[in-house]
């Protein structure tokens, strides 16, 4: 609420005296804020105000009515600061007294004069005006000033005729300079004069004694003569005679005073016009003015006029008033069609729309002005949304055909995140990577983005407005003091909670219109055929990738808060939040899809450099790119107060399960790249079987790190299902990794198993005719060299995967060594004591790598063999041995350091 104001103070008026109708300057402090806002103001006890002509706060013009009083205040009432005081006073001047004889343009009543102090009672002739020296001395005018005399004398005046009279103010005034002797000369003139006085209408009657006789005499000679004459009143009388003369002398006196009458007659008539005019002048020049206010906006001071003019004039019978209040009519009917044409204009200010309403109330409008512009704003901004879309669909049809496709983030030749990886730097596996993508390419953004921005922009900017208007409609602060008073403000009141309905309807109207114009530019799918034709209309040449879809998204959200703040109800918003979990929803699928793709173009990034760990760039750049699509997802995951949580229930498109079509044996695409880790191996002529132990390593790694890290990322980021999704990556990769890992040890285990049986049978050899034995034979020793060429390739590759390697080859050649032996029929003494020779030599040189498979192939083998019953053949046993461990030193050193390898 506004500070209220000070009361009105006036401290001046000039002139400080004056007849009736003498037109005064006052001037003060806090006289009003307007003409409005004065509404009251008496001079001497006397209403002014239909004279009023407010200047400014200090300055206001009008004329003195007939007051009562002959001095008093001046005194000033407004609306703000409330009724005033006054520091000086005005002094109401009578009329100078016209004497029978003198000239006047007006007719001047004969009056008797009364002695208001002495004898109230006495009439004085008219001839015997009251001299304007009563004392009968010199009159000489003091010096002291009359605001003095005022303070010393409240309430008193110097006039011998008024009923205040002071005679010391009126010696003061006009005798302060007299002599004591001239004083006394003036009381012996005021005795004689009241002595004259006391006579009284005897000495009136003495004077005129022998007029009286005269007059006796003449009556009583008529008297006479009518008697003695005798007659009747016939034609020639006496009687008849004296009619005449009579009537004569009335006629002459009548034609004396016609004249004198008829200047009466005209200057009461010119008078009363005049009065009229003057105190009617507000009415007769209201419309004029009305015409010229309404040239200089001065909207407030028009209604003003016709406010007081309806109080005064609004019931009047008299014709010529209601000529003119029927003209003031007609200019405040066109100002109410005007105002209203400019209320329903747009664009407009919300200062302004209030302001247009507040005069159209005032000037007491049919209708409800305030709700014709909630309905006018709510159909233009219905209006800009669409415009904004057909200029937005328009531009994107001409830059299509003027202009070839621009290279932006919707192009399918813009670098993936694989591409910005940092060649040089080594990178620390098992913890998260922040990628440092160049943004650089961008050169525009798209034409459905730009749209998004310039749609929401433009709600956010006009439709607070339209609620604000909507909130001052229904608590009524649109209206003024004078509409309050007159019930309107209740009446509106009224209305607008029997229009809340029909408001919620425009908002949900407006929500619904921006949600289904961002969803035919972004979600066209979400919308229904009919839909599309008044709220799509867009070329879809490729979808927005996920970087538009998430600065879309954090474009709505702000509108979204924006419109918050405003305080509209939730249920209003609420089609606005499914616009945002559906623009979330696409945005997290796209950037998943597109995360997808750059997995599977993956396989063409693999160079086959391998580091120490036998592992080549591929886990890496697998691990970034999820985790980079992960931080480009976290601000579209993460719910913002009012948001539902997104659900993912399915991500197996950045799992690394092959599709069927896929031949996992061969992975020899060839493409150059720069050493990641510094390698220690640049064969760029690697072998097929080289190339299965580099990505059965991979796998291992990402069954071990890699897939444990990003599980953690999708657990940081709030993903359901991470179990799941998990569980589903590893299945896949498991499965890759058996049939790799089989596909490989085929392909080692094939030729070593092929040369068991050709090696043991070489020579014509015989089980059941051999001689003594004096050595492991050449085949084994061959398997065993096979064997150690396998572990080494495996070994050059990765160490991890050599224990795996080994004991499945371990496990198939001692399958095979087992089915041979037991193929045997029967077998000499030299011959069992050659074959558990080979077999336990065999078994003690790859002990370490041996498995219960292979344990139970290697005792089902000896099972097969006759038991060695001297001690001689043991003896013998255990010295060939010795001796073929001792000459195979060298070659089984690899299994012994591959053990301590294994055991720490």
């Amino acid at each position: 609420m506004s500070r209220s104001r000070q009361p009105p103070l006036v401290t001046g008026i000039s002139p400080n005296e004056g007849i009736s109708w003498t037109k005064v300057t006052i001037r003060g402090e806090n006289l009003g804020t307007g003409p409005t806002d004065l509404i009251g103001l008496t001079i001497c006890g006397h209403n002014c105000l239909l004279t009023a002509e407010w200047m400014s706060a200090s300055k206001i013009v009008c004329r003195v009515g007939q007051a009562k009083n002959d001095m008093g205040d001046i005194i000033v009432t407004t609306k703000s600061g409330g009724r005033g005081t006054s520091t000086v006073s005005f002094k109401l001047l009578k009329p100078e007294k016209i004497g029978i004889l003198d000239q006047s343009a007006v007719w001047v009543d004969e009056m008797n004069y009364y002695d208001m102090r002495t004898d109230r009672n006495k009439g004085i002739p008219p001839l015997s005006l009251r001299p304007a020296n009563p004392l009968g001395i010199e009159i000489d005018k003091g010096r002291f000033p009359q605001k003095d005399l005022e303070a010393l004398f409240p309430g008193m005046s110097a006039d011998f005729t008024s009923e205040n009279f002071s005679a010391a103010w009126y010696l003061i005034e006009n005798h302060s300079t007299t002599s004591f002797d001239q004083l006394k000369m003036a009381v012996m003139n005021l005795k004689k004069q009241a002595n004259k006085k006391n006579e009284g209408s005897l000495a009136y009657v003495k004077g005129g004694l022998s007029t009286f006789f005269e007059a006796q005499d003449a009556l009583s000679a008529i008297h006479q003569k009518l008697e003695a004459d005798g007659t009747e009143k016939v034609e020639g009388s006496m009687t008849q005679k004296l009619e005449n003369v009579l009537n004569r002398a009335s006629n002459t006196a009548d034609t004396l005073f016609q004249e004198v009458l008829g200047r009466k007659d005209k200057a009461d008539s010119t008078r009363n016009a005049l009065n009229v005019l003057q105190r009617f002048k507000f009415l007769f020049n209201l419309p004029l003015n009305i015409e010229r206010n309404i040239q200089k906006g001065d909207y407030d001071v028009v209604i003003n006029d016709y406010e007081k003019a309806k109080s005064l004039f609004g019931k009047t019978e008299v014709q010529v008033f209601k000529k003119y209040y029927a003209e003031v009519e007609t200019r405040i009917e066109a100002l109410r069609e005007r105002l209203l044409d400019k209320l329903l204009e747009t664009p407009s200010t919300l200062h302004d729309q209030k302001r247009y309403i507040r005069y159209l109330s005032d000037l007491h409008a049919s209708g409800d002005p305030a709700w014709q512009c909630i309905g006018a704003q709510h159909k233009w901004i219905l209006q800009l949304m669409h415009n904004c879309k057909e200029s937005y669909i328009k531009e994107q049809k001409g830059n299509s055909l003027l202009h070839s496709p621009m290279l932006d983030l919707d192009s399918d030749v813009h670098p993936s995140p694989i591409g910005h990886l940092n060649q040089t730097a080594s990178l620390k596996r098992g913890n998260s990577f922040q990628s440092s993508r160049d943004d650089n390419w961008r050169c525009k953004a798209p034409q459905q983005v730009a749209f998004v921005e310039k749609l929401t922009k433009l709600v956010v900017s006009q439709l607070p407005n339209f609620w604000k208007l909507w909130i001052s409609y229904v608590n009524g602060s649109l209206f003024s003091e004078t509409a309050e008073k007159s019930g309107q403000m209740e009446r509106a009141k009224k209305n607008a909670r029997q229009r809340q309905n029909d408001f919620k309807k425009m908002i949900q109207e407006v929500m619904q219109s921006l949600a289904k114009l961002i969803r035919g530019a972004l979600l066209p799918f979400s919308l229904r055929e009919g839909e599309l034709k008044q709220y799509g209309g867009w070329e879809m040449k490729s979808g927005l990738s996920g970087q538009w879809l998430t600065h879309v998204i954090q474009t709505v959200r702000l509108s979204y808060e924006s419109l918050t703040a405003l305080e509209i109800p939730n249920d209003m918003l609420h089609i606005i939040q499914d616009l945002i979990l559906d623009l979330r929803v696409c945005c997290i699928m796209v950037t998943l899809k597109h995360t997808a793709e750059d997995v599977k173009r993956l396989a063409e990034k693999e160079d086959w450099v391998v580091d120490n760990e036998g592992l080549t760039s591929l886990p890496s750049q697998f691990e970034q790119c999820i985790v980079h699509s992960l931080q480009s997802l976290k601000s579209v995951l993460d719910c913002k107060p009012g948001e539902a949580s997104v659900f993912i229930d399915c991500l197996e498109q950045l799992s690394t399960k092959p599709d069927g079509d896929v031949d996992t044996t061969h992975l020899s695409v060839d493409v150059s790249s720069p050493d990641l880790f510094g390698s220690i191996h640049e064969d760029s002529s690697l072998s097929s079987e080289q190339r299965l132990l580099i990505v059965l390593s991979n796998c291992c790694y990402l069954e071990r790190h890699t897939f444990i890290n990003i599980a953690e990322h999708f657990e940081k980021h709030n993903f359901q299902g991470v179990e799941k999704i998990t569980q589903i990556s590893m299945e896949s990769l498991k499965e890759l990794d058996q049939r790799l890992f089989e596909i490989y040890i085929e392909l080692k285990a094939d030729p070593i198993v092929g040369s068991l049986e050709p090696g043991i049978y070489a020579g014509y050899f015989d089980w059941k005719d051999c001689l003594v034995p004096t050595g492991v034979r050449n085949y084994l020793k061959e398997a065993l060299v096979n064997i150690i060429a396998v572990h080494a390739e495996v070994f050059t590759i990765s160490k991890e995967l050599v224990p795996r390697v080994l004991s499945r080859i371990v496990e198939v050649v001692a399958e095979e060594l087992s089915r041979l032996m037991q193929c045997v029929s029967s077998f000499s003494e030299n011959g069992a004591l050659q074959a558990r020779l080979e077999i336990c030599a065999l078994r003690d040189a790859v002990a370490i790598y041996l498995t219960p498979e292979s344990k139970s192939s290697f005792k089902q083998a000896l099972e097969a063999l006759p038991q060695l019953l001297s001690g001689a053949d043991k003896k013998l046993l255990e010295e060939l041995l010795n001796k073929f461990k001792s000459t195979m030193h060298l070659q089984l050193t690899c299994f012994q350091a591959s053990s301590a390898v294994m055991k720490t």
